[in-house]
């Protein structure tokens, strides 16, 4: 997702997806409930799985571009997807669309203009809708950022993941500082008031001084958005195979502390673990992933849920190779589909909302699962005790405590 560590969520894999195990949609017993499936908000991710080169440590489904992309091929497979997803029936105005990858920016502001325009003759865009599309610094061309913008694109999310060259080369990224900032400085001449960096901590050789030294410089700039990420070493990547040696966990815990600090200085407020905006700046598009919206997913190894009648929730992936996809395009090229069970859905909530600074309302489980609140009394409770969670029964929200240790909080509501 031009390169960045983490996904912003993400957004292919979408944060919130647990490994627990998975029954066959056809296993799965009918659920009734009350939820309020009409009134959860809908949203478009379009995943372009394509990159200059593969990150050495970037798991997400990007593949290097090996022979020139086909963009019109792949933009009619792209909307057959969503003709396939159409035919599920009616679905509600979309509040925001993500291209994200790979590198998007690979692709002409014409075919992201075509691409748009079969989205909005398809489905109807709430008024103001945001849309997004990442870029890589390597790849910014000023004439593409006005024509992505002349396009309907509005936000753009750029990833700098470090303005130290010395950091970037051992990351393995295909651009420098200076192309960074002059990406940066092309968004804004090409007319874009929402811009998104990201950057990355923790990395092969940084020390306290150095990050927060990048922290600074990637402030300067006057980004409306930070997402701001630890580097994690994640499986099936090369440097999961071949560790670098990283900042110890008290390095990385001074980082962290010292960094929120800049940024709240800065007024980027904090609002999800590693996201940090401007006041009206947080991302709408990963709000909604966050606190369990729903969300179409075209594109090869798109994500999508969707809530129906009943509070059924259903998740489905779409083919991870670009091209299984496109040849399957015909037959919907879903390689997984499965509904949560009632079980399920506490957990799967949970990893999404939980993230956030301020949680959700207790009200919001309750419409966006269809469980009653009895339903998770008892994992409230002990997560209260033991300081994870506030004390405000309407406000399901961790503590500082609760976000450090996410994960012992998150198997609280875990049926195992």
């Amino acid at each position: 997702m031009a390169g960045r560590g983490l996904r912003e969520p993400e957004p292919g894999v979408i944060a919130g997806q647990p490994g627990a195990k998975r029954v066959p949609v056809s296993a799965r017993k009918p659920r009734v409930s009350g939820c309020e499936a009409a009134q959860i908000p809908l949203s478009l991710y379009v995943h372009i799985p394509w990159c200059v080169r593969k990150c050495p440590y970037c798991d997400f489904n990007s593949h290097a571009q090996r022979e020139p992309i086909d963009e019109d091929r792949y933009v009619q497979a792209l909307l057959a997807d969503l003709d396939h997803e159409l035919r599920r029936g009616p679905l509600p105005e979309l509040q925001s669309v993500f291209i994200g990858g790979g590198t998007p920016s690979l692709f002409s502001g014409a075919t992201v203009g075509r691409l748009l325009d079969g989205i909005a003759r398809r489905l109807r865009l709430a008024e103001g809708a945001e849309i997004t599309i990442e870029a890589n610094p390597g790849t910014a061309e000023a004439d593409r950022f006005v024509d992505y913008r002349a396009a309907g694109v509005n936000r753009l999310s750029i990833g700098v993941q470090s303005l130290d060259d010395a950091c970037l080369a051992a990351l393995g990224r295909i651009h420098s500082a200076d192309e960074a900032i002059a990406a940066y400085r092309l968004a804004r001449s090409a007319g874009f008031d929402n811009v998104n960096l990201d950057l990355m901590y923790g990395l092969p050789g940084q020390d306290i001084a150095g990050a927060l030294r990048d922290l600074d410089s990637l402030i300067s700039l006057g980004p409306d958005h930070v997402s701001w990420y630890q580097l994690t070493l994640e499986p099936n990547t090369l440097f999961h195979q071949r560790p670098p040696v990283l900042p110890d966990d008290d390095s990385l815990a001074d980082m962290m502390e010292a960094g929120q600090v800049m940024l709240a200085d800065a007024a980027l407020q904090q609002y999800e673990i590693s996201a940090y905006a401007a006041v009206g700046r947080q991302a709408r598009h990963n709000l909604n992933y966050w606190q369990f919206g729903d969300y179409l997913g075209i594109g090869a190894g798109a994500h999508g849920k969707l809530t129906s009648t009943g509070c059924q929730v259903r998740r489905t992936m779409k083919r991870r190779h670009p091209l299984a996809y496109v040849d399957d395009i015909a037959g919907g090229a879903v390689q997984s589909e499965y509904r949560v069970t009632e079980d399920e859905l506490p957990v799967e909530f949970f990893l999404n909302a939980l993230r956030l600074t301020e949680g959700v309302s207790a009200a919001s489980f309750v419409q966006r699962t269809g469980l009653p609140l009895a339903s998770i009394a008892p994992a409230l409770d002990q997560a209260r005790a033991r300081g994870l969670l506030g004390n405000d029964r309407a406000q399901i929200a961790p503590t500082a405590l609760g976000q450090r240790y996410l994960n012992d909080l998150l198997a609280l509501f875990d049926p195992g």
